[in-house]
């Protein structure tokens, strides 16, 4: 089950090697007690040893204070114990979703892939959908980085607006859409900038106009047509270009940041 069923399993089987080597098999109950390091880098004693169904309880219990590492201890039990059990798809979720606010993105894209593979017919495969989008969409950072993330984020959105319009996820899609297109056109017109600065004109007037065939309706169209321009009437701009790198979270990102409505999977 991934990186985490690794981690957990070879440290299950380090702990269980020792109870065998210490005090034979009778001892090994008490092994699935076990300490775990909360956010505040505490050390906390978690009892795993609970049937499937009490593990979902703590786990969900943990999960809705938001003590996620803690929480996606429970979880992973589970799998690893009872996978075939009935309450295995909604730990496989959790703990998707617990690496999703631990920010651990790329660990929460693997998960939430595989609970897709594994359960293509669930009812939470919108929500689903949606996470793999944002957990693409919050690796978006500064408009000079890669765009791998944002092309990602995108089809994943696509997907579930055109698979279920009617989800309660598809309005956030179109708008996380919406943002992530300004993202892209923004990238292009940094690199055309870029290429101003260094004088390569004729590299800046091809993303220039890729720009506006592709992003005419995006904000920074305006000031693409303008440098464009000046660019085609051989008047470049004499005084160096303050660089143009605008962050997610500034203003000119309407649907990010915190005022961007974010749907919980407790939903």
């Amino acid at each position: 089950m991934g990186r985490l069923k690794t981690i957990r399993t070879a440290a299950l089987a380090a702990v269980l090697g020792t109870a065998l080597f210490l005090g034979g098999c009778g001892d090994l109950k008490k092994t699935f007690n076990f300490t775990s390091i909360d956010e505040q880098g505490n050390e906390e004693k978690l009892d795993l040893n609970f049937p499937a169904k009490n593990l979902l309880a703590k786990g969900m219990e943990d999960y809705s204070v938001g003590k996620y590492f803690t929480a996606i201890e429970y979880f992973q039990e589970i799998l690893n114990r009872y996978p075939f059990s009935a309450e295995a798809p909604l730990a496989e979720l959790k703990a998707a979703d617990c690496s999703y606010h631990l920010e651990r993105y790329q660990e929460a894209l693997v998960l939430y892939e595989e609970f897709t593979n594994r359960h293509p017919t669930n009812e939470s495969i919108p929500y689903v959908l949606y996470q793999r989008g944002m957990s693409n969409f919050k690796q978006l950072d500064r408009v000079d980085r890669d765009t791998s993330s944002a092309t990602k984020a995108i089809e994943m959105f696509r997907q579930l607006v055109k698979a279920y319009p009617q989800s309660p996820y598809a309005a956030e899609a179109k708008a996380r859409i919406a943002a992530a297109n300004q993202y892209l056109a923004d990238h292009e017109y940094f690199v055309a900038e870029f290429y101003v600065r260094t004088e390569k004109y004729d590299q800046a007037k091809v993303r220039l106009k890729y720009l506006l065939a592709k992003y005419s309706d995006q904000p920074v169209a305006e000031k693409a047509r303008t440098l464009l321009a000046d660019l085609e009437a051989g008047n470049p701009p004499r005084s160096a270009i303050t660089s143009w790198i605008p962050r997610l979270n500034d203003s000119v990102w309407p649907f990010t940041g915190q005022g961007a409505a974010e749907i919980s999977s407790s939903d």
